[in-house]
């Protein structure tokens, strides 16, 4: 099979497209003909291996023990291991694996779920990543309820335009921030008020809201904290510094400042499980939700979709067709 493959970390001048036998199904594991892929900041990270210490949990400490990267995926069961009971040949299926950015990939058969019938491939491999982060953001570490006040900075990117209607879903009244070319975009996506930050700064505004998520990290949490009504919660998602050892710098801040601010400060560590990929196809299932697609790029132009994420400006998701 044919897929993008790294020996080493370093830059993207590191990727190169080869030629290698496609994985084998174990115990409890499907055989995916990958049809789309959904681009993450977190597989640029892992072609660097960045942060350092995420080299010590599973990056690999020299060299990169997942040397093909990608980590969504949609596509058709081409073949099911043992033990494999929810599906079969023939359907179709988006979630999370290893080793995305290639012709076949196996996963888990809890990492999968069916493709929403009026979704695309591109769109459902827009969901899994972005979607996890959106929303553990809002309904969990948030704590997003009917009739609170949502305030989502960098509303108009991948994990962005997902908490936008996640949050609008659960209820709330939410403000979307981004710049003047995006305002139309977040609106679409169900904000009942939008900000644009080119002209506007909303930690100057005298507004408060029950929940602010930070998906941009580009302001002082303790000036931006002050936007947060009494008893508010202040969810720190984005504006990690990759090339720091841990890359935990805002989070840690967020934990540390928090008592000393009297407000609730709170770090989203997002992780994928079964229960929120169900949940997420349900919301799509709805019509709550629906993944926005910026820019598709074939699996030889990989390269050229993880530079366009890294700059940071991208309208939606991104995503690789195979």
């Amino acid at each position: 099979m044919k897929a993008v493959f790294h020996h080493r970390f370093g830059s993207l001048d590191v990727l190169e497209m080869r030629d290698i036998d496609p994985p084998t199904p174990g115990p409890g594991e499907v055989l995916v003909r990958v049809r789309a892929a959904g681009v993450n900041p977190g597989d640029r990270h892992a072609i660097r291996g960045v942060p350092y210490a995420a080299r010590l949990m599973g990056y690999g400490l020299t060299a990169p023990k997942q040397p093909v990267p990608g980590q969504d995926l949609a596509g058709d069961v081409e073949a099911v291991g043992a033990n494999v009971t929810r599906f079969e040949p023939g359907d179709k299926v988006f979630g999370w694996a290893r080793g995305t950015f290639a012709e076949y990939a196996t996963a888990p058969e809890d990492a999968l779920e069916p493709v929403p019938g009026h979704l695309t491939f591109e769109q459902a491999a827009a969901v899994p990543t972005a979607g996890f982060a959106a929303l553990q953001a809002v309904r969990d570490v948030g704590g997003v309820k009917p009739g609170n006040s949502v305030l989502i900075i960098g509303a108009s990117g991948g994990v962005g335009t997902l908490a936008v209607q996640v949050a609008t879903a659960l209820g709330a009244t939410v403000t979307g921030v981004a710049s003047t070319r995006n305002l139309e975009l977040v609106r679409s996506t169900g904000a009942d008020h939008v900000i644009d930050y080119t002209t506007d700064d909303p930690t100057e505004s005298t507004d408060r809201y029950d929940q602010v998520i930070d998906l941009a990290g580009s302001t002082s949490l303790r000036t931006a904290s002050g936007v947060l009504a009494p008893q508010g919660t202040y969810v720190v998602v984005g504006g990690p510094k990759p090339d720091s050892i841990t890359g935990m710098g805002r989070f840690a801040s967020a934990l540390l400042l928090s008592p000393l601010l009297r407000r609730r400060l709170r770090p989203l560590f997002s992780r994928p499980n079964h229960d929120d990929l169900t949940t997420l196809r349900e919301l799509v299932d709805t019509g709550k939700v629906l993944p926005v697609i910026d820019a598709t790029y074939d699996l030889h132009g990989a390269a050229d979709a993880l530079r366009y994420v890294e700059v940071g400006h991208s309208r939606g998701k991104v995503v690789i067709t195979i």
